[in-house]
């Protein structure tokens, strides 16, 4: 492999970066080197990282061509002033997508206001605030995301959309106006006279997502994005018996057309002055609510009961905060006073927080291998028994 090209997969995306000079001493060499990339490898896309490549010739241009002949779905980003102007007095900027270098922010100092399992959410300064991508191999997740959260606002769901990508360090970060805005975890954390409002407020907007209507060509299905991986978990640490319930349950599930956040917590909903605004839409998608249901049963109940280290850290909140959060939300959620009717949904959320925590826990990488058993044996436990009292997860 030459020295100037470096190359991975990521989420079906083939990410490539040539550095230094792509000109007539190493063309040949390099489209080689590409050719064998694209014959080993499976992808849907090709993004171009041009961020160290200090100058492209003629025959360089001809690679580019050559490559976006082989995949349509080609985006070149990070190139410096001299390349992008080199592209864009040749036409390739008319042709193919190509972006100039990000601009590079540091988040040395600021004050974090939220964070979720794909990154963390910086304020800048009074006006702005910026999410810091774990994975530096993102950018595919970033317009992702900046794509469906377009699409949850054109379709009312309240969001705040990204106006800029830049660089954070190694990782990329997408940029937000937020004027003083604060995650609901700190508000709800501060536990005064206004907790109750904020929890309602909180399900109002699951609500209003879940009561939004798409077309399956919007978004991704829940059940092939996520729902698939926990049945794959529970037919791999359930008795044989209780994965077929299991699996009765998810196969009579009825679909619906219904937008879902999937990542629906407090730490991703921020109050800007009296709006309250999604974030970290790329996990949008649609199915039954159900299934959102059963993540915040996970992350409002299951985790708090058999590993509340992590529910308590990841929401960055008290203990007594945390337990009071689930009850108002479920009443408010379905509009009921009806013990009934709470309990009967309660039960079906429960059941899919503890599949998802199954899930969680055999990844869980931090935990000892005692305690990843006792964690597993509880929740399998637990999984069976509620088998014995739900009987449907069409409950919404």
């Amino acid at each position: 492999m030459h020295k100037n090209i470096n190359f991975r997969v990521n989420d079906n995306c083939l990410n490539l970066s040539i550095s230094d000079r792509l000109d007539t001493s190493n063309a040949n060499e390099i489209e080689k080197d590409i050719a064998e990339i694209l014959s080993s490898n499976t992808f849907n896309s090709i993004v171009l990282d041009l961020e160290k490549l200090d100058y492209i010739s003629s025959a360089g241009l001809r690679v580019v061509l050559r490559l976006k002949k082989t995949c349509d779905d080609l985006h070149i980003i990070n190139t410096n002033v001299e390349v992008y102007d080199i592209f864009d007095m040749t036409g390739f900027t008319e042709m193919m997508d190509i972006k100039k270098a990000y601009r590079h922010l540091s988040v040395d100092g600021c004050e974090v206001v939220g964070k979720g399992a794909k990154g963390t959410v910086y304020r800048l300064n009074s006006d702005t605030v910026i999410k810091v991508y774990n994975n530096p191999d993102s950018l595919s997740s970033i317009q992702k995301e900046r794509d469906l959260a377009r699409k949850a606002f054109v379709l009312g769901v309240p969001t705040a959309i990204s106006f800029d990508i830049v660089k954070v360090g190694d990782k990329y970060g997408s940029v937000f106006e937020l004027l003083d805005a604060s995650s609901f975890s700190k508000l709800l954390d501060k536990n005064d006279e206004n907790f109750e409002n904020y929890v309602n407020i909180f399900a109002d907007m699951l609500h209003n997502i879940h009561s939004t209507s798409v077309k399956a060509t919007d978004m991704p299905s829940c059940k092939t994005t996520y729902v698939s991986k926990w049945i794959k978990a529970c037919e791999e640490n359930l008795p044989s018996e209780d994965y077929q319930k299991v699996k009765k349950l998810f196969d009579e599930c009825i679909d619906q057309l219904k937008m879902l956040h999937f990542d629906y917590h407090t730490n991703n909903i921020m109050m800007q002055k009296d709006e309250a605004l999604t974030i970290d839409m790329d996990t949008l998608c649609y199915g039954n609510p159900i299934y959102e249901l059963g993540n915040l049963s996970f992350t409002y109940k299951v985790q708090g009961e058999l590993c509340s280290v992590d529910a308590l850290g990841f929401l960055d909140m008290k203990e007594d905060v945390y337990n009071k959060i689930w009850p108002i939300f479920l009443k408010r959620y379905l509009r009921t006073d009806d013990v009934n009717r709470i309990n009967e949904v309660d039960k079906a959320s429960e059941l899919l927080g503890l599949i998802r925590f199954l899930r969680h826990t055999v990844h869980h990488k931090d935990l000892s291998i005692k305690e990843n058993k006792d964690t597993l044996d509880t929740c399998t436990n637990k999984i069976h028994n509620l088998l014995n009292e739900v009987t449907t997860l069409n409950v919404l």
